[in-house]
């Protein structure tokens, strides 16, 4: 049997944010249904491991995916993100001893974690860095705002990285690219013509702001969601399709709020329907499609990148309306899945899936199963990675 160790990024702190436990939960329960043996391995916060209530929600959670006893959780030093490279490594559920016996035995590290410990990595036989930033994570390397410690294998959900089309570095090294996965099994086709609205959940203020030189001169750029979607914000005014954001919102949005309603968006905050990896589930599951816009640097940087989110909708059976992201050799367009740059492409894109509904209900479950199959994609990954 295979064993691999999933590290995940920030979940155990970030409670309310179901989606983005789902993200690496969709690679632990695939590699699961391979036959591997697998552990979920994440670095926690000083300041936060001491907080249990999210400790708890995360064991919770855990327990209801079959993963109680698999899950390694660790500190470095001061808790930081920058503790030097010699501070000490603390684990929190068990003997040092167990856990590191599992990182010896570990065939595969599959790494989310850009600044992981050097000294985690070095336990397991192989490893490989998962990119879900593309363009974004080369461009943090190469200009130095993150160090990323060696890997075997280097993998990217871009699939523009690394090649001839990607206008930003490759950083020297070969990137395999991939899909994100979406385990069909826990994510089945739900058909119901009632739904009403199209939706999406976000973060307001997720992306952060981007370091890059232009024309020499080091510039800020603002990444975040909020831009994007308020570059679109006439969008539910031009429309009858009932379209529904359900955001994280800060306490000082309200006026961000006011306006999208104002412009005829349902506007919900993301802890009402994203709490839980069930009610997330379940949202994504009552929606009637997905109508979703990129963080402004995947489209600036032509990445074609696909969001999580996103595959789960299409697995779901919910047609999606996204933002097009640069030229893909793969992801559909027109049936099931429609890739818009202008307000006006959105709106007509959503007037077309009404049209025929179940149709591209339908023709969103086969892009799933075609491009985003966990134990397919998976399959492929452990190939390379293991070699």
């Amino acid at each position: 049997m295979t064993t691999v160790v999933v590290s995940p990024f920030d979940v155990v702190s970030f409670p309310d944010g179901a989606g983005h436990f789902w993200v690496y939960m969709q690679y632990v329960q695939g590699l699961r249904r391979l036959g591997c043996d697998v552990y979920w391995l994440e670095q926690v916060q000083r300041g936060k491991h001491r907080d249990l209530g999210a400790l708890a929600t995360f064991r919770e959670r855990m327990e209801c995916f079959g993963m109680g006893d698999r899950a390694l959780l660790y500190t470095r030093g001061d808790g930081t993100r920058n503790a030097g490279d010699d501070a000490p490594i603390e684990w929190l559920n068990g003997s040092d001893t167990s856990a590191w016996d599992v990182l010896r035995q570990a065939d595969l590290l599959l790494n989310f974690h850009y600044g992981i410990d050097p000294r985690i990595l070095g336990g397991a036989r192989r490893t490989a860095l998962v990119d879900i930033d593309p363009g974004l994570t080369q461009i943090w390397m190469s200009s130095g705002q993150i160090r990323v410690p060696h890997h075997d294998v280097y993998f990217t959900i871009g699939e523009t990285v690394g090649t001839a089309a990607a206008p930003f570095p490759d950083c020297g090294l070969a990137w395999r690219h991939i899909r994100p996965p979406v385990c069909l099994e826990l994510w089945p086709y739900v058909y119901d013509p009632h739904c009403e609205s199209f939706t999406t959940v976000a973060g307001w203020w997720s992306g952060k702001w981007v370091k890059v030189r232009e024309n020499g001169t080091e510039i800020c750029i603002d990444n975040n969601k909020r831009v994007a979607f308020l570059e679109f914000a006439e969008l539910a005014g031009l429309t009858t399709q009932p379209l529904e954001l359900a955001l994280h919102l800060a306490d000082g949005d309200g006026e961000d709020r006011r306006l999208l309603e104002q412009r005829c968006w349902r506007v919900r905050h993301a802890r009402e329907v994203a709490s839980t990896p069930q009610h997330y589930q379940v949202y994504i599951q009552r929606s009637r499609g997905e109508w979703s816009c990129a963080k402004p640097f995947f489209v600036k940087l032509r990445n074609a990148w696909v969001s999580d989110r996103t595959v789960c909708y299409l697995a779901s059976g919910k047609p999606v309306v996204v933002q097009h992201t640069g030229p893909s050799a793969y992801l559909p367009h027109g049936e099931g899945m429609f890739r818009f740059q202008t307000v006006d492409e959105a709106a007509a894109s959503l007037d077309a899936i009404n049209t025929a509904y179940e149709r591209h209900c339908r023709a969103a479950r086969e892009i799933a199963v075609q491009y985003f199959d966990a134990k397919r994609v998976l399959a492929d990954l452990l190939q390379v990675a293991l070699r």
